[in-house]
């Protein structure tokens, strides 16, 4: 992989800030060249394609859309132009800007998959701006309606895209911000607090866009089982709470709590255990308000031991230091992150949406009789 071109990807709903990082690396790293889609355009049935350097704009072109997804016409032309790119002789470093609310997983990953011995993603940095952390991440308006979207069918919201764009990468770069306070950087530090920070204008970008990066780590990272969540904080007015139970949710008393637990914080996530899904690890992500309910597959303690083999060694590690005699990797862990946090009260309500200690003990024969309100969540087919 030593002859391969070093690609750095720049993410990030705070446009400013992520122009301002790729023009920091244009000026700073000699040989780059910075590749951008803007998705915009396509309500026209093109994604326009522009290739610059430090001098200015050496190159534009339209691609077609693909399947209707901007998205979709982005992968389809990232790579080849990022060989094009390596075969020139004259890149150093390919820095990809992604548009506004491209998230880098998926554009790390298609690099990676499909840029052979040619490419090399060597980091993705995502661009912030302080004194906008709290407004993205409030703002659970759709994509569609912001102007936003990938595709006609993007369900995404302003608000969980960005957290993803935050919680994926590895490097914060920084901008100056006058209107941010210490609760803004608080809540920043404390929703990502394993990101490297780094300030745009330092000339430490540099540096951070060819340090190394591993696309096939981080994606096992980002797996709820795995995911280093956050830990207890409290600075600046901005408090992180950590819930950690070994008994599973009673379904109803969960699904009746979900509307005041969603408010609860500006950003909340984890994987949780209800009483009749004993075999399902479910996910809880929810950022401005918008709660996100799935399956990610099944807690380890269900799996035949044959399986475990089939398991990434990282969960299965994760796992480990949970393990609990009775009930293996099963397990309650959400953490909550917000200004202003009622951390008692949410302890409180998540307490009381537990089986208690009778209803555990009454077994499987509890469970069959257990109301099932997320079946129409978790099982449209039904």
């Amino acid at each position: 992989m030593t002859g391969a071109l070093p690609v750095a990807i720049v993410a990030g709903l705070h446009a400013d800030a992520r122009r301002e990082a790729v023009e920091e690396l244009l000026r700073t790293v000699e040989g780059s060249v910075a590749l951008h889609h803007d998705l915009a355009t396509a309500v026209t049935g093109t994604v326009r394609r522009t290739v610059r350097d430090r001098s200015g704009e050496r190159g534009a072109g339209d691609t077609p859309l693909v399947n209707d997804c901007a998205c979709c016409a982005l992968r389809e032309d990232l790579v080849p132009e990022l060989r094009r790119l390596a075969g020139d002789g004259g890149t150093r470093l390919a820095v990809v800007e992604l548009w506004d609310s491209v998230e880098p997983q998926a554009m790390a990953e298609v690099v990676a998959a499909h840029g052979g011995e040619e490419l090399m993603v060597t980091a993705v940095v995502t661009a912030i701006d302080p004194a906008l952390v709290l407004p993205c991440l409030g703002n659970g308006d759709d994509l569609v309606a912001s102007g936003l979207a990938a595709a006609r069918t993007d369900q995404r919201t302003v608000a969980d895209t960005w957290a993803r764009q935050l919680e994926y990468a590895p490097v914060l770069a920084v901008a100056e911000s006058e209107e941010a306070d210490d609760e803004d950087r608080a809540l920043l530090a404390q929703l990502h607090p394993t990101a490297r920070h780094v300030a745009i204008g330092s000339g430490e970008l540099a540096r951070v866009a060819v340090a190394g990066f591993d696309p096939e780590a981080a994606s096992v990272a980002q797996h709820p089982a795995c995911a280093l969540l956050p830990q207890e904080a409290d600075d600046a007015g901005v408090a992180t709470t950590v819930w950690h139970r070994d008994r599973p949710f009673h379904p109803g008393r969960l699904f009746a709590a979900l509307e005041d637990l969603a408010c609860a914080a500006a950003r909340s996530r984890g994987r949780f255990w209800l009483a009749d899904r004993p075999d399902t690890l479910l996910v809880w992500d929810c950022a401005g308000g918008a709660l996100c309910v799935e399956e990610a597959g099944p807690w380890l303690a269900a799996l035949p031991d044959a399986a475990w083999e089939l398991v990434p060694p990282v969960r299965r590690a994760a796992a480990a230091l949970d393990w609990h005699p009775a009930h293996g990797d099963r397990c309650q862990h959400l953490v909550f992150t917000s200004p202003g946090l009622d951390s008692d009260g949410v302890v409180r309500l998540l307490d009381s949406c537990l089986l208690t200690e009778e209803e555990f003990r009454a077994g499987r024969e509890l469970l069959r009789e257990l109301p099932d309100p997320f079946a129409r969540f978790l099982d449209p087919v039904r």
